[in-house]
């Protein structure tokens, strides 16, 4: 194949599944970025309208109004970049053309000044569905289980993962 050949078929389709796993990311990255700004109205937007979140110890919340605010009333007292939900290692599987889960790791980090305080809140993983809905991708169900320093997990937990045969 040469440097200028056309993409064969099975490459284009494997193109647009990779335009649709930077799309997911992209999504998962704001998620982050708009929570730790606490621009929370913009953060409501990446939800599906009946998107469920099981936050652990901070409940289950159903529906974009009650996780918008619910993420009003845990970051009422809190300052823009106070501190940071670094997400890494994201996985994102395709389950069909409009669906696609994902797990991230969240490293949920403190920046308070106080040099002897342990900068570290929460270990935990994000396993996350994701849907296309009107030509955007949406959080859709976000499941964040809490590894440290307590262990607050669900009975599902892990989720299986298995690199999907999709697109």
């Amino acid at each position: 194949m040469t440097e200028h050949a056309a993409f064969t078929p099975d490459e284009v389709k494997e193109l647009r599944k990779l335009l649709d796993v930077e799309k997911i990311r992209k999504v998962k990255q704001m998620y982050s970025h708009l929570m730790d700004s606490r621009n929370i109205d913009a953060l409501a937007e990446i939800l599906a309208e009946d998107a469920v979140c099981e936050f652990g110890p901070y409940g289950t919340w159903h529906g974009k109004k009650e996780i918008h605010e619910g993420w009003k009333a845990v970051f009422k007292d809190a300052i823009p970049y106070g501190g940071f939900h670094a997400t890494t290692n994201m996985w994102i599987e395709m389950t069909g053309p409009d669906t696609a889960i994902s797990r991230t790791y969240l490293h949920d980090i403190s920046n308070e000044p106080d040099p002897r305080a342990d900068p570290v809140v929460w270990y935990g993983v994000y396993d996350e569905d994701f849907e296309r809905i009107n030509g955007e991708w949406k959080l859709k169900k976000c499941r964040l289980q809490f590894l440290w320093p307590k262990r607050l997990i669900s009975d599902n937990f892990p989720r299986p993962m298995t690199p999907s045969s999709f697109g």
